[in-house]
């Protein structure tokens, strides 16, 4: 056969993602087997609906929340909590982690120090940050900027530390200065390792929302969930907990893309 006669595939059919492929539907499939279990232990008694109401009890009580307003208030008010201290904390992070990772000087200034802090957990730091800043809003961003900034320095500093010195080297014989090596070739080498540092990060500041929005907030997913603690509704805390669920699988799906839009070399690799 002659090589005319060949299909030509367009490149990025090759590896085209198929919503319906086997590998999509066990994603799918193994959640819904959960929520299948959980109505079956809870309907027939297993599980006491007391402690833990069957899934179509949380779906009224999460209906609830949507229309009496209260999930519409509250999701503004904890992704400004989140959002906030996540572009502190990596912004911080993954500055302090370019500066430590590039420049000797840097290095000796920072990594101690980070390497120090990082092996303190964020959430032994609540008590003093509630004396030293109260129970207003400034504690709760601190603590989620606190949370995000290790992971962002961590992988950044290594990212850039580990770019290959050959690489580096070669980038030298063109001629490039030391501004258009650090942008043009250390940096987007160490990207990779960066967003996984963020990806990261993101995920911390999720956890960190849930401690900080114990520190008798006002508003906010977690203000839900304390009032239905205080009314014995384990519905609506379940509720409140899935609400959180679903926002950290919305940010891994940003993620995902931003790391297939900035790396698409990455998505043809399997």
């Amino acid at each position: 056969m002659s090589l005319q006669a060949l299909p030509v595939v367009p490149q990025g059919a090759q590896h085209a993602p198929s919503w319906f492929s086997p590998r999509n539907s066990l994603r799918f499939l193994s959640p819904v087997l959960v929520v299948v279990a959980w109505q079956i232990l809870s309907a027939t008694g297993v599980v006491s609906q007391r402690f833990f109401p069957t899934p179509l009890d949380v779906l009224d009580g999460l209906w609830y929340l949507v229309t009496s307003g209260q999930l519409g208030a509250a999701i503004p008010a904890s992704l400004s909590r989140g959002v906030t201290g996540l572009v502190i904390g990596v912004t911080v992070g993954t500055s302090a982690g370019a500066v430590a990772g590039l420049f000797r000087l840097g290095d000796e200034l920072l990594d101690s120090s980070f390497q120090i802090l990082r092996a303190i957990p964020f959430i032994a730091l609540v008590p003093l940050f509630v004396l030293w800043f109260g129970i207003d809003e400034q504690p709760k961003i601190i603590l989620i900027s606190l949370a995000c900034v290790f992971p962002s320095y961590v992988n950044t500093y290594s990212g850039v530390r580990h770019v290959d010195p050959k690489l580096v080297e070669a980038a030298r014989l063109f001629g490039l200065n030391q501004f258009q090596l650090i942008t043009r070739v250390i940096l987007p080498a160490a990207l990779p390792p960066i967003l996984v540092g963020i990806r990261y990060a993101m995920s911390t500041s999720l956890l960190a929302l849930i401690v900080a929005e114990q520190l008798n907030s006002r508003n906010g997913i977690g203000t839900i969930i304390l009032t239905a603690n205080s009314a014995l509704r384990i519905d609506l805390m379940i509720a409140g907990i899935l609400v959180y669920a679903a926002i950290g699988v919305m940010i891994d799906v940003v993620m995902r893309i931003v790391e297939r839009t900035s790396m698409p070399w990455k998505s043809n690799v399997r």
